[in-house]
């Protein structure tokens, strides 16, 4: 069997996260019952799902089977019936070169396409336009520094939830972040007090956000929707009420947006949204 073949068949047989993903209804956020991963609209969580389902699957897959294959012949063969004299060897040069040599071929393949896709992640390209993102217990604040805009992000109380307008329990927000399609988007990610993990799965995006340090990623949705995600890191008693909600629309669109966000989000000289207003902070807490 060829390798490609084999891709193919392990894809078909054990990569029930492509079928899953074929399965999802709703792009950008999880659904009941889906296998693998939410559907990719960028080239690098696409690539990540590759590496995922034609790189790590077929290796780990046929690992799996010869170390079941190994211990069915280690039971049949060794067992007190079939081998009622054990053997004393204690020394075989062979399989401990074997033992050795093998694990490390595999990590060498396995390390050529990954440090490929390490490389698109990190290589941040010319931006589009630059976000700032703050990680906060337990909510996120944005800032578009051109636009001289900023925003703090919670999420939707259950009785503000409405279905019927997309909403999802958990994950929709009342301020999302709006941005325009086909257009990179660079953002800066840091924190105000302890260590977020900002993750936005179908975006292939996953950065901490650490106090005093600011981290880089970069996106480029290719794809008009909501997109959602959460903060990754067991970040306090809150850490499963921040949820990241971003909205790709087209570039009308967004100038509609951004003409309205102007007046509502306008940021003053000495404004920044990564420090809360005292009304934020007791919304926070009462939380």
């Amino acid at each position: 069997m060829t390798l490609r073949a084999f891709r193919l068949a392990s894809t078909g047989l054990l990569g029930l996260a492509s079928v899953g993903t074929a399965w999802a209804e709703t792009i950008g956020a999880p659904v009941s019952g889906q296998i693998g991963f939410q559907p990719p609209v960028t080239s690098v969580a696409r690539d990540l799902q590759d590496f995922h389902n034609f790189w790590l699957m077929p290796v780990i897959t046929i690992i799996s089977l010869f170390v079941l294959a190994l211990l069915a012949y280690v039971v049949w063969k060794f067992n007190d019936k079939a081998n009622p004299t054990p053997s004393k060897t204690t020394h075989n040069t062979l399989i401990e070169v074997v033992w050795t040599v093998l694990p490390v071929l595999i990590l060498v393949v396995i390390a050529i396409p990954s440090f490929k896709l390490l490389t698109k992640e990190l290589t941040v390209p010319a931006a589009d336009m630059e976000i700032k993102v703050t990680g906060s217990q337990w909510h996120w604040s944005y800032a578009y520094p051109t636009e001289k805009i900023g925003f703090d992000s919670f999420i939707k109380d259950q009785k503000d939830i409405d279905q019927s307008k997309g909403d999802m329990w958990l994950l929709s927000v009342d301020n999302e972040v709006v941005v325009p399609v086909n257009k990179t988007v660079v953002l800066d990610v840091t924190s105000v007090d302890v260590i977020h993990s900002f993750v936005i799965q179908s975006f292939g995006i996953r950065i901490d956000a650490v106090p005093g340090r600011l981290n880089q990623t970069w996106f480029k949705a290719e794809q008009e929707g909501v997109y959602y995600g959460q903060c990754s890191k067991i970040c306090g008693k809150d850490h499963a009420f921040m949820p990241i909600a971003f909205r790709v629309v087209a570039q009308d669109k967004y100038d509609a947006w951004l003409a309205g966000a102007k007046k509502k989000f306008a940021l003053g000289e000495a404004a920044s949204p990564t420090v809360a207003s005292a009304a934020v902070e007791q919304q926070t807490l009462a939380r």
